[in-house]
């Protein structure tokens, strides 16, 4: 059995999105269940994990985030299949090797065909993880996207999101790299879906850096191919945090430029497709005559 949880804060948009994916994926025995937001995120994701250990026939728990909405109707057979290997642990629909810190998509990325469904300039589509140049194929990596989670069933009863990560930034990272340094696989599967988002990836630029700090101190000197750091440096584990967050809001604001343009090319579209605009091409067509004439 595959089980699907969601932890709610917004119940609109888990009815709109994540419901709707579940509906498609599910299977007729799925445990499908929501629970309401309680305290932190690695918080609720844990309660998840204690209840669905007490499924004596649990596959896989699904993790979705409630802007996430599953766009594959082969879903649990993908699950599956990629269960199959009983390394793997987690799987998501993207993720990267060589992470480093929070922001695993400074890494070398891999990911599936996820798109970004956004709201503002008059909405619009793109490419989920276009910003991040994904480069790899799917497959074993260091740590995956938590906006949508695929767990084992040795992952469920094993391992636990750290709720000592106060900002709750990074779980999924943590998650992960806890995963790995058990010998166990995390990796990227052609998990479809719709992620709907605003353009902004990071939303509290001082909870990131917090949360970044947090996570490099944790895991310091045990990072995949990372040499340990000195006590001594704090301050260079913030510059290094606010640096990666300064290239998140630059990623933001290439989406937000993206969409604007979008948006730009839609109006002229609009425009220029208008019995108006035919009717009136030869008046228009005159008058550039008559300006390179006086320009002569």
């Amino acid at each position: 059995m595959i089980a699907f949880w969601s932890v709610v804060s917004d119940a609109e948009a888990y009815r709109r999105f994540a419901a709707a994916g579940v509906r498609l994926a599910a299977e007729p025995d799925s445990a499908v269940h929501v629970l309401s937001a309680v305290g932190s995120i690695c918080r609720g994701y844990n309660l998840l994990l204690d209840t669905a250990a007490a499924h004596d026939d649990l596959e896989a728990l699904v993790i979705a985030d409630a802007r996430a909405e599953i766009a594959d109707r082969d879903f649990c057979a993908k699950v599956r299949e990629v269960l199959r290997d009983p390394d793997v642990a987690v799987a998501g629909a993207a993720g990267a090797r060589d992470v480093r810190t929070l922001a695993w998509w400074e890494g070398e990325v891999s990911a599936a065909p996820v798109v970004h469904r956004y709201y503002e300039h008059g909405g619009g589509e793109m490419d989920g993880y276009g910003w991040a140049r994904p480069t790899l194929p799917l497959g074993e990596v260091d740590a995956v996207d938590g906006f949508l989670l695929v767990l084992s069933p040795w992952a469920v009863r094993n391992v636990r999101f750290d709720e000592t990560l106060a900002t709750g930034h990074g779980f999924d990272v943590d998650y992960c790299l806890q995963v790995r340094e058990a010998g166990r696989k995390v990796v990227t599967a052609d998990l479809r879906a719709i992620h709907h988002r605003t353009l902004e990836l990071v939303s509290d630029f001082e909870a990131w850096v917090e949360g970044h700090i947090d996570l490099a101190e944790k895991w310091d000197g045990r990072w995949p191919g990372r040499e340990p750091e000195a006590d001594w440096k704090p301050r260079a584990r913030r510059a290094e945090a606010e640096r990666e967050a300064a290239r998140t809001f630059a990623y933001s604001s290439t989406n937000r430029l993206d969409a604007e343009v979008l948006a730009l090319e839609r109006e002229m579209a609009a425009m220029t497709g208008s019995p108006s605009w035919r009717a009136t091409a030869p008046l228009r067509w005159i008058n550039r005559m008559r300006r390179r004439r006086a320009r002569a």
